[in-house]
């Protein structure tokens, strides 16, 4: 016995190895946890057992039901949950439905993250832990995330990015009984420590300017004063939308998507060529030598490849405002690659998930996807060093950075 705080001075000796220390440690536990249950019982019914304050008030006790417990640290249990005859009974302590231990949880949830389909879990979980569960059962399990969700897209956010690069992920979700494509919009923001962090998700049935300025109005609504360069693809109106919530904000276009989109309507008995011409602009050391570059592109190329041609000349003001800076930020401005590659971090973890069964669904299988990518993003962007100098320089007072 226990007395005062203080363990006997034999208490070691009635203990011949581990498996005895573990034994005698677990049935104490449920011991304890036994008389808990029964002390929310008396409270429940409001009377204490064979007290005759209890006759006659309309319930009672009504024995008790075995139930296995998986205890994180001391194994599996059998405890007698008691209960009452009017069946209203709901102990706290062992709550109703609780079976695992939140070990087993997490292990789910890890094992949801990373695209694993409810079936792969259930087999994982019984051949890993011996504990049959069902689908629907991780299911509930995954809906804890939906909390997190909910605070993480409406927590407030740094008041300046340097730059944010915007794209939309795109799903097949059920919607009034048909699978249809819909639109996640992310935004990834690199502060002015030189770290990066995803902003937020917005589900929308389709990708438009339009709603890019709601999901736009939301971050400033949470906290965000101002952007200096924002990375987009060509959407049509993109550069408009964001203009009319950050004013000051330089647009730049995607080289990589702008150069997709040109070679579209280039044989392929002319890519190499095209292409080697294509470089000349965007590679040019200023912008004066890459006017020079596109008119030497135009006279060589437009007759055959016209809508291609044009549609460098149709987009250069937001094509172009990245050879204006050092080669430094040029690197992490002219392209969206920083968002593509997380678009392919989410895609691998719910590639598995070729159709969601609802807007729930998908919220919580890319929320967790975006949690995985951003483990690796604890330290700032190479050269941040050099970078950070280099904002300051360009934007003065306007850039926030604490130097």
């Amino acid at each position: 016995m226990i007395e005062d705080g203080k363990l006997p001075k034999d208490f070691a000796k009635q203990f011949k190895n581990k498996e005895d220390f573990h034994t005698f440690f677990q049935d104490l536990y449920k011991q304890g946890i036994e008389q808990l249950l029964q002390g929310e019982l008396d409270a429940h019914l409001g009377y204490e057992k064979h007290n005759i304050d209890g006759y006659n008030t309309g319930n009672s006790r009504n024995g008790s039901f075995s139930k296995n417990i998986k205890s994180e640290t001391l194994g599996n249990m059998v405890l007698a949950i008691p209960r009452d005859r009017n069946g209203e009974f709901e102990p706290q302590v062992i709550g109703k439905g609780q079976s695992m231990s939140e070990k087993i949880e997490d292990a789910i949830l890890g094992m949801y993250s990373r695209g694993m389909t409810r079936s792969d879990i259930v087999e994982q979980v019984k051949e890993v832990y011996g504990i049959s569960v069902s689908e629907s059962t991780i299911s509930t399990i995954s809906d804890r995330i939906l909390a997190d969700v909910d605070l993480w897209t409406k927590r407030a956010l740094e008041p300046q990015y340097l730059i944010v690069w915007m794209d939309a992920v795109h799903m097949k979700v059920r919607t009034d009984g048909k699978y249809e494509n819909h639109a996640i919009y992310i935004v990834i923001g690199l502060k002015t420590d030189g770290k990066k962090e995803v902003l937020g998700m917005w589900l929308n049935k389709e990708e438009s300017a339009s709603f890019w300025m709601t999901v736009l109005s939301d971050i400033k609504s949470r906290g965000v004063k101002d952007i200096l360069i924002a990375c987009t693809d060509n959407l049509t109106g993109f550069t408009k939308a964001i203009r009319g919530v950050f004013p000051n904000t330089e647009s730049q276009l995607c080289i990589v998507h702008q150069i997709r989109n040109s070679l579209k309507f280039v044989v392929v008995k002319d890519r190499k060529a095209f292409c080697s011409a294509m470089k000349e602009v965007y590679t040019a050391i200023n912008q004066e030598e890459a006017v020079l570059a596109l008119a030497e592109f135009k006279k060589n190329w437009e007759a055959k490849y016209k809508y291609a041609v044009c549609s460098w000349e149709k987009n250069w003001e937001n094509l172009m405002p990245f050879l204006a800076y050092p080669a430094e930020i040029r690197k992490i401005m002219y392209t969206t690659n920083t968002i593509e590659n997380l678009n392919r971090g989410i895609r691998k973890y719910t590639k598995t998930k070729v159709q969601f069964p609802d807007e729930k669904s998908v919220k919580k299988s890319v929320y967790l996807a975006i949690q995985n990518c951003e483990k690796s993003w604890i330290n700032a962007i190479p050269s941040w060093g050099l970078i950070m100098n280099q904002f300051l320089v360009i934007f003065g007072e306007r850039c926030n950075i604490k130097h």
